[in-house]
């Protein structure tokens, strides 16, 4: 299949390296050439540690880079048959990307969107095909991270969504069909755990080591919710809480005014090299 990545960030060089690694032509697409020499050396080396850890061979991860290719504007998705987008987390951006998708493409391409967030059907009414507009969440890290949460859109098609499903498994993944609500069901769950470990730090019941130390071992959570929100970026989960918030409409999505300081403050976690903790 041939595939199309908007956005070489985290997430998008990720997904390029996931479909790539399972034999579909993938097109890395971002505005920065930059962000795409960053995107393929973060894909080189993720690829050299699989080798290192022999669950790949070295061809393989040389066949892999081979199969991406990589563009600066959004016609390089004239002849994708799927293409995902993974562009920044605000919704004017992806409306206007969906827009233009919508013109560029050929009517039988799905489009998808990495939203963390943003209701799937608002982002398909930017498009003439509302029936082949579709979640595809995926987590990060995309090449170790099995979950993918599939949200449908008011209009999406049984035809898509199944094909989509289909599509992620057969990356490795496991595909979870959800419904297009603010946060879906993943964000729903964990921003407000997230932003209750932010108020406890504001209030002074806790240091951010302490909350952390707390949930992995009293919770058995892998990382502690306060390291988590670094590595998310705080911003990202700052505008992940406004959309539960202004969307659901319940004051317990309220955002803590800490995390807002922090944001302010461009302490946004580890791509900044500070946020709850230093890096």
């Amino acid at each position: 299949m041939r595939v199309a990545v908007i956005g070489a960030g985290t997430m998008g060089n990720g997904i390029a390296q996931a479909f790539a690694q399972q034999g579909h032509a993938v097109r890395l697409i971002d505005v920065s050439a930059e962000a795409l020499n960053k995107g393929l050396e973060t894909i080189r080396g993720s690829l050299a540690r699989l080798v290192k850890k022999q669950a790949i061979g070295a061809d393989e991860a040389d066949r892999t880079v081979a199969r991406i290719k990589v563009g600066s504007v959004l016609e390089d998705t004239k002849d994708s048959e799927l293409v995902v987008e993974a562009a920044s987390e605000n919704p004017s951006l992806k409306f206007a990307l969906f827009d233009q998708l919508d013109k560029i493409t050929p009517a039988s391409t799905i489009l998808a969107t990495n939203t963390s967030s943003i209701s799937i059907t608002e982002i398909a009414s930017h498009t003439s095909r509302a029936d082949k507009i579709i979640g595809m969440h995926f987590m990060n890290p995309v090449p170790v991270m099995q979950l993918v949460e599939v949200i449908r859109g008011q209009l999406t098609s049984d035809a898509t969504t199944t094909q989509v499903m289909d599509l992620a498994k057969a990356l490795g993944k496991t595909p979870v069909e959800v419904n297009d609500y603010p946060g879906f069901v993943s964000n729903r769950v964990l921003m407000p755990m997230i932003n209750e470990a932010v108020f406890c730090v504001m209030e002074g019941v806790a240091t951010p080591e302490a909350i952390d130390t707390v949930m992995k071992l009293g919770m058995a959570h892998p990382m502690g919710p306060l390291a988590l929100a670094d590595l998310i970026g705080l911003d990202t989960c700052l505008a992940i809480l406004e959309v539960l918030h202004k969307g659901l409409g319940d004051d317990k999505y309220r955002p803590c005014p800490l995390l807002r300081r922090m944001v302010a403050a461009g302490t946004l976690g580890r791509k900044t090299g500070r946020g709850f903790y230093k890096y």
